[in-house]
């Protein structure tokens, strides 16, 4: 194999991909409100801001968690 080329999973080994979820959407919620606050109303900007930063924290922490629950030769760091 020469060192350009990414070495292969072994046949069988499952490829993990994360869940459906709404956080993506939230986040982008959050911050088109916060922006739109900024033209209109400091409400908008704290709320956005709020609602963003919360779902971007619960986002992080659920991709550590899904990230510590795979197995140990899967994890590349």
């Amino acid at each position: 194999m020469s060192p350009s080329e990414k070495p292969v999973p072994p046949v069988g080994e499952e490829i993990h991909l994360p869940g459906p979820s709404l956080q993506p959407l939230l986040l982008t919620v959050g911050i088109t409100v916060a922006l739109v606050g900024v033209t209109t109303s400091l409400v908008l900007v704290i709320a956005g801001g709020i609602l963003a930063l919360v779902v971007l924290v619960r986002w992080i922490q659920d991709a550590r968690r899904e990230l510590d629950s795979l197995p140990v030769e899967s994890k590349h760091h």
